[in-house]
């Protein structure tokens, strides 16, 4: 058995039975106990506000009180944070005693951070899947290829998109933008041979979300060759010099321009 495989079948189960799992790609929506927990509950936007921020500072340490009032908010008081917290931990343990520390939330004295080993997060479980898939990419690549996909299946759109707006937002945002479009290319170049056709689908997927990365363009060039058809393969870097010259004023990338020498040496 592949040494990778229990780690792929440890995050598939955390997911599947996680008793609270946050999905922030595309919308953002809780799951309690693997029911959808319905908006009205949070009241306050703060108190969402505050668990959101926790979760795009989750990979950090325990994040002190101030620091994230100050990230957050311009004009918030101690007693502020503290209802907004409150909030949070009564949504997700609603039958939590007063007097009992929370499980979801860890504390420690004034800082804070969300127990990564309790809460399944789409962002979370996305990353460690790409993880798995480059650590097998050389020694597994049906492990590899798994893994990719399970990280693409949860990718449904932009971080948080209702806090497009928010700096404390774009990090992640844009960390994910990158995973995601490296996912892209990197199982389109694993398949080209054996499905051509699925490597130029994810190719679209990945110029979707960024129409100038060049390397989705390449990808599908060398797909259309492998699937006899030379004239769209040009047809492709012609896409590729237009968008590129009319976002960034630039041309293709070398390697780009080389792939269509070879192209058009095919007889």
């Amino acid at each position: 058995m592949s040494e990778f495989l229990p780690k792929l079948l440890a995050l598939q189960n955390f997911q599947a039975n996680a008793q609270i799992r946050i999905e922030t790609l595309g919308n953002f929506c809780v799951w309690r106990n693997h029911e959808k927990i319905d908006s009205k509950e949070w009241g306050r936007d703060k108190t969402i506000q505050l668990l959101q921020y926790l979760i795009s500072n989750r990979q950090r340490n325990a994040l002190h009180k101030e620091k994230i009032i100050d990230g957050l908010w311009e004009e918030w008081n101690d007693r502020d944070f503290k209802v907004a917290l409150h909030g949070i931990n009564k949504v997700l343990e609603p039958e939590r005693a007063s007097r009992m520390e929370a499980i979801y939330i860890i504390r420690q004295g004034v800082s804070y951070q969300i127990d990564l080993e309790k809460v399944w997060i789409d962002v979370e479980a996305l990353e460690k899947y790409i993880i798995i898939g480059n650590e097998a990419l050389t020694v597994d690549t049906t492990i590899s290829k798994q893994a990719y996909k399970a990280a693409l299946n949860l990718y449904k759109g932009s971080y948080l998109p209702n806090r497009i707006y928010e700096d404390w937002t774009s990090g992640e945002r844009e960390k994910m933008q990158l995973l995601v479009l490296g996912t892209y290319i990197t199982l389109a170049e694993i398949i080209l041979k054996e499905n051509p056709l699925e490597s130029i689908r994810l190719a679209q997927n990945a110029l979707a979300i960024d129409a100038t990365w060049e390397d989705a363009y390449r990808i599908q060039m060398r797909a259309y060759i492998a699937k006899g058809n030379r004239p769209q393969a040009i047809k492709t870097y012609m896409k590729c010099e237009v968008i590129l010259e009319e976002e960034y004023g630039i041309a293709p990338l070398p390697e780009t321009k080389q792939l269509l020498k070879e192209i058009e040496l095919i007889n």
